[in-house]
């Protein structure tokens, strides 16, 4: 699958991946922060959200497969790879897979480990809650996510997935089906014979949960042997949009 991509700047390569419900829109200011600072960033759509193709799978095997064609078409190599939460297993099982391609790893607030997913099931009904076929603004779209999600800041995340087509009407850019249908998938753990032996970088949240101190001691030193665990203190999971500064300035100095 082609996916749909924004490139910024020139220099070392920089390849970023969001996260479940977000898209590559969701990291244009860091991008050209760092884009400014000496980097070619690459800021992609992962299938299933934003402007990629949707697909009726969404497994982390095939994403990987994803973003392999991607660096093929762009040629890249030596790449630091960063990904947030579900973008960030994407860029684990990557770099698990094809190693030759990356200079580093970069992991925003989440663990190789399962998750059961139950925390997105009110994000899915107050989703599943908007309904397209009679909306008529935005306003009512958030008046709908309200029902099931209180967090203003949550909900104009969601928000910025609503577009309107040619024919005024609303829908999606995510595929909330296969999304759905997928959520399983989403959560699975990380696994891998053969660690990735570069340099790793995970950074957590200090009032997300999404690291725990066992994953510190573990589950991420297990397949990522040569890793730091950096803690931005004032940030929840969304660490990138709540301590934009802190994040710009760890990966300008992983980067080197």
């Amino acid at each position: 699958m082609q996916l749909h991509y924004r490139e910024l700047g020139q220099g070392t390569p920089l390849l970023i991946l969001h996260g479940l419900f977000g898209t590559s829109d969701n990291w244009q200011t860091l991008a050209k922060r760092w884009a400014e600072a000496g980097h070619r960033v690459i800021v992609a759509d992962l299938r299933n959200h934003g402007r990629s193709p949707h697909a009726p799978e969404h497994t982390y095997e095939l994403m990987s497969a994803d973003l392999l064609e991607l660096f093929n078409t762009l040629q890249l190599q030596d790449v630091t790879l960063l990904g947030h939460s579900m973008g960030g297993k994407v860029a684990m099982r990557f770099a698990l897979d094809h190693p030759e391609y990356l200079a580093r790893l970069i992991v925003l607030d989440i663990a190789p480990g399962f998750s059961d997913m139950r925390h997105q099931d009110e994000v899915i009904a107050g989703l599943r809650a908007v309904n397209l076929g009679s909306l008529q603004s935005r306003q009512q779209a958030d008046e709908a996510l309200a029902q099931h999600i209180p967090q203003p800041g949550v909900r104009q995340f969601l928000l910025k997935n609503l577009y309107r087509r040619e024919d005024n009407s609303f829908a999606w850019r995510q595929n909330l089906d296969a999304l759905t249908m997928h959520i399983a998938d989403i959560g699975a753990e990380i696994t891998s014979a053969q660690p990735f032996l570069k340099q790793a970088l995970f950074i957590r949240g200090g009032h997300s949960d999404y690291i725990t101190a066992e994953d510190k001691l573990y589950s991420i030193p297990a397949l990522f042997p040569n890793s730091q665990v950096e803690t931005v203190p004032n940030a929840g999971h969304w660490v990138h949009a709540e301590a934009p500064d802190q994040v710009f300035e760890l990966v300008q100095a992983f980067m080197g």
